[in-house]
């Protein structure tokens, strides 16, 4: 029989221990929890693992797109206004740039003001960046993007006219600098018709149609008439410098240039140019199937034409009809072996023939010259037809005198006596018509001839 131990006794003292150090162990507690304070914003806690909006997408994803999509929308919104800011800015600065010249004081004023509107506009833009306030203060997206295209289109407006004025600026110079240049050609043509007589038109400058009389024409031939002695004395001497025997050359032309004194010889060389030169003058198409339309022109077509070109540089002129004039007259007076000799090729004419240009040489250029010379005296001729017509008088003629007629003074003049005179004793005939001479109206402009000692036929 197991013998039965009786439990001591609680010991009082230890209880009472244990239950003091409980109490201090809670109180301890609680005291931690009084210290550790919430923020009334859980989102403000900078020690939390994670925001109300991440658990919220964690449990909502619609709601994180939702968020996403509304702060995409204020980003959009936010750089449509700053480009539609900045294209007034523009606009603004244009209309105040166009405004400086010519000076408007209220146009300059208005531009300004919308220019300090815009910046302060952009300024607002900043903060309510900085604030994260987009979506309270923008208009929509489409609304200033419609405004932009607005204030782009304003400055191509204003653009477009600054432009406009410029042009227009400019066309007043060229306008001014073309009449400084047509008065110093003025000066230049009334100087030298002082100082060389017969070699420029400054005589015809205010030429009207009604004050047209024959001694506009006479000075309009011997203006083309030393173009053709400028254009023979080069011919002659491109036949000296390749061994030319001038005299036999001549003499071609015409037989009695051999029996002709010393230097003569270039009578028969003019005879042989005007000769080309004024084939069919007394047409106006010069009998030229390219010149069909000038058949019908009338007298104060044909001065128009006379006015314009009477100044004009045949370079400039060599792509309309005068071109296919000045080419056909070309070939038809400078033969090919001629051109061959002068220049060891036929380049010039293979030039003219193809249609491909103006010969860049002083041999052409003074060809040219002469061509555009006969050219205006062709046209100047036909502008008496209207005017004679008008005052019942005869329609104008050319003529020459054939070789062995009699010497008249009354249709002719004698090249020799200009060139110092001759005594031909008995009564002179005329060897070779060198210039023909012409009828305008009831006058009569004498023909230039060389003359024979022979006599002959009246």
């Amino acid at each position: 029989m197991e013998s039965t131990r009786t439990a001591a006794p609680p010991n009082l003292g230890t209880i009472a221990k244990a239950i003091t150090k409980l109490r201090r162990l809670r109180r301890h507690d609680d005291d931690g929890i009084e210290k550790l304070k919430f923020s009334a914003n859980i989102g403000d806690f900078p020690t939390k693992l994670c925001d109300h909006h991440r658990l919220d997408s964690f449990f909502n994803p619609e709601a994180d797109k939702h968020q996403l999509s509304k702060e995409r929308e204020a980003m959009d919104s936010l750089l449509a206004n700053l480009f539609a800011s900045i294209s007034a800015i523009k606009a603004s600065y244009a209309q105040l740039q166009f405004a400086q010249s010519p000076y408007d004081p209220d146009s300059i004023q208005s531009a300004d003001a919308a220019v300090v509107a815009e910046l302060k506009r952009l300024s607002n833009l900043k903060k309510s960046y900085i604030n994260n306030q987009l979506q309270l203060q923008l208009p929509s997206p489409l609304a200033v993007q419609i405004e932009e295209q607005r204030n782009l289109l304003k400055t191509y407006q204003i653009t477009t006219r600054k432009l406009e004025t410029d042009l227009q600026l400019k066309d007043a110079d060229v306008r001014s600098l073309q009449d400084q240049l047509l008065h110093s050609e003025k000066q230049h043509r009334a100087v030298e018709a002082r100082l060389y007589p017969g070699r420029s038109l400054a005589a015809l400058d205010d030429l009207h149609l009604s004050g047209l009389n024959p001694t506009h024409f006479l000075t309009a031939l011997r203006y083309a008439f030393k173009s053709v002695r400028s254009f023979v004395k080069l011919m002659t001497k491109e036949m000296e410098s390749n061994g030319w025997d001038l005299d036999n050359a001549a003499a071609a032309i015409h037989p009695a240039a051999r029996r002709s004194k010393p230097g003569h010889h270039l009578f028969a060389f003019e005879s042989y140019v005007c000769n080309k030169m004024f084939s069919d003058f007394h047409r106006r198409d010069f009998n030229l199937t390219f010149l069909e339309e000038r058949s019908k022109w009338d007298g104060r077509r044909f001065f128009e034409e006379f006015t314009l070109l009477k100044s004009a540089n045949p370079k400039q002129l060599f792509d309309s009809e005068f071109g296919k004039f000045c080419t056909t007259k070309y070939l038809s007076l400078v033969h090919p072996k001629m051109e061959a000799s002068f220049f060891g090729n036929l380049e010039q004419r293979a030039l003219l023939s193809s249609g491909r240009g103006f010969p860049e040489s002083p041999w052409f250029a003074e060809f040219a010259e002469m061509a555009r010379r006969v050219w205006i005296l062709h046209c100047l001729f036909f502008a008496f037809e209207s005017k004679d017509e008008e005052g019942g008088g005869a329609v104008g003629s050319i003529f020459q005198v054939r070789s062995g007629s009699r010497y008249s003074e009354v249709y002719m003049e004698s090249l020799v006596e200009e060139e110092g005179g001759d005594d031909f004793g008995g009564r002179p005939t005329v060897a070779f018509t060198v210039v023909p001479g012409f009828r305008v109206g009831r006058t009569v402009i004498q023909c230039k001839v060389y003359l024979s000692s022979r006599g002959g036929r009246s």
